[in-house]
């Protein structure tokens, strides 16, 4: 399963991991997704959203 939002298409960016000597290691920031159950054309669907658009009230969610 792809690390995107449903909603905004966020995904992986790469950058570096920096120690306090300035050794630069590789790694990716990944966004925080969590998945969630909403409604999309009349159907419960479960989709995976970042954190970001969940705060901004981007997605509904459906109680269950």
């Amino acid at each position: 399963m792809s690390a995107r939002c449903a909603v905004c298409g966020k995904g992986p960016k790469s950058g570096f991991s920096v120690t306090h000597s300035h050794i630069r290691n590789k790694r990716l920031f990944r966004p925080n997704l969590q998945p969630v159950r909403t409604t999309i054309e009349g159907e419960n669907v479960r989709i995976r959203v970042c954190a970001k658009c969940l705060k901004a009230g981007k997605v509904a969610r459906v109680k269950a």
